[in-house]
């Protein structure tokens, strides 16, 4: 792997992971609603969801979709349709301001490993990391190299989101104001799919 071609692939890693997307946007509920503590395996399960995720595309599903392009638009719009199930229920979650601290369930670290396999933004960054980032022939190799380096760059992004999300706990401190932030999180999910659908 050339300077240059690692060089693009960091900087790939950084924006697709720090910009708006369903993990960020469901991350930054979570510190809201739960706090850093109870979403740290919501965290983990992102970074190390996505970086499998991104070694089984290395290692065969990138072909598979190349030659079946439709399992590709199937898998893409069955993951719209949950996601915005998952807005719906972001949207109408019940506000807990006078709840004990450990009221509601976060996602589960097992759960957050599973989403990314029906995330279309995660799809998408791992079949480009793959696709482009990657010399061909592509070996298991510089696979494994890209999704340590997705990886690392990865958990930084997304606690960014998780810790803005606590910040805005502390204005979030009346039932009406967490309803609204549940609600505009959840339309900002919605809208994380818009560069998504646009390919289509």
């Amino acid at each position: 792997m050339t300077y240059s071609l690692l060089s693009s692939l960091i900087l790939f890693c950084l924006v697709s992971s720090i910009t708006p997307g369903p993990n960020n946007m469901m991350l930054m509920a979570a510190g809201a609603n739960f706090g850093v503590r109870r979403s740290l395996p919501h965290a983990a399960g992102v970074v190390l969801g996505f970086t499998i995720m991104i070694i089984i595309i290395g290692l065969g599903a990138a072909q598979l979709f190349q030659s079946y392009p439709l399992t590709h638009i199937v898998l893409t719009v069955a993951s719209v349709i949950y996601l915005l199930y998952l807005a719906y229920k972001i949207a109408t979650a019940a506000p807990k301001i006078n709840e004990p601290d450990d009221a509601g369930t976060p996602i589960t670290f097992f759960q957050a490993v599973a989403f990314q396999w029906v995330n279309p933004k995660a799809w998408t960054m791992a079949l480009a990391a793959i696709t482009v980032y990657t010399p061909q022939p592509t070996t298991s190799y510089y696979v494994i190299v890209v999704s340590l380096i997705f990886g690392a760059i990865n958990l930084p992004s997304i606690s960014v989101w998780l810790i803005l999300g606590v910040q805005m706990r502390r204005f979030l401190t009346t039932p009406t104001r967490l309803r609204l932030f549940n609600r505009s999180t959840a339309f900002l999910l919605v809208m994380s799919l818009y560069p998504i659908l646009i390919l289509y």
